[in-house]
């Protein structure tokens, strides 16, 4: 069956990409604990689909507290018309007022994810947050990216931008299943291979920061018995650091 084919490839590639990447990841998971330890905050942006990944990591049970969204209402997926967020996304300026109004500074890291890596908004944010020494992490599809041109002005891509690039080891458009009879594919593996790697880095950043000996603000279950209380000593230790309480 096309489905199961379709889980093999999902899992093929989360597969792939962990284990051809673990030297970035580890350098990306020990940037994170420097950041938080001189007391920067840690962002991550992604448009509309793209964007799930940025709701995946934040504010949820066994996830780092420090994890800051950016989100903006035009490139969600409950804007209506929701083709505007195509068209919002290739809007230059944006990108620039984002980092901006979001009060990235020096030290800080900011991870975006952009499939195609080609739209002015993520390009235009890792351009102007580096500018201001922030750690950007692209999380892109540099087979798919490298296969079509930049429609940012510099002609650059995400993954050509960034001080650190995780590969999600997709296809070129992202859907990854021929079924006999379609024209189209069908099955996109970005947002399940994304997940995979994000709360995998998640996990090493967490155990690098127990190895120095520091323990980390991991979210429990508001639904188990004393997950309100421990949470909100979270708020308070990390106040500083946290932009969406």
């Amino acid at each position: 069956m096309f489905a199961d084919q379709y889980i093999d490839i999902v899992q093929t590639t989360i597969k792939n990409a962990w284990n051809e990447q673990r030297d970035t990841i580890h350098h990306i998971a020990s940037a994170i604990p420097i950041a938080l330890q001189s007391k920067h905050s840690v962002y991550i942006f992604g448009c509309s689909h793209a964007g799930i990944l940025a709701e995946e990591v934040f504010y949820r049970t066994g996830g780092m507290a420090v994890i800051n969204p950016i989100f903006f209402p035009g490139f969600m997926l409950n804007t209506r018309p929701v083709t505007m967020t195509s068209k919002l996304e290739r809007v230059d300026g944006l990108g620039k007022i984002l980092i901006e109004e979001n009060h990235l500074k020096s030290g800080d890291v900011l991870l975006i994810h952009s499939v195609s890596g080609r739209n002015n908004v993520p390009v235009e944010m890792a351009m102007e947050a580096k500018k201001i020494g922030v750690t950007v992490i692209a999380i892109t599809n540099v087979a798919y990216s490298s296969a079509v041109a930049s429609r940012h002005p510099s002609g650059k891509r995400l993954f050509e931008v960034c001080d650190y690039v995780v590969d999600n080891k997709g296809t070129v458009g992202d859907a990854a299943v021929q079924i006999t009879g379609l024209a189209e594919r069908i099955g996109p593996t970005s947002t399940a291979c994304g997940a995979a790697i994000l709360n995998g880095i998640i996990i090493e950043t967490v155990e690098q920061m127990l190895q120095k000996g520091t323990v980390p603000p991991v979210f429990m279950s508001a639904n188990l018995d004393g997950g309100d209380a421990h949470n909100q000593k979270i708020f308070e230790e990390y106040g500083d650091q946290i932009y969406y309480n």
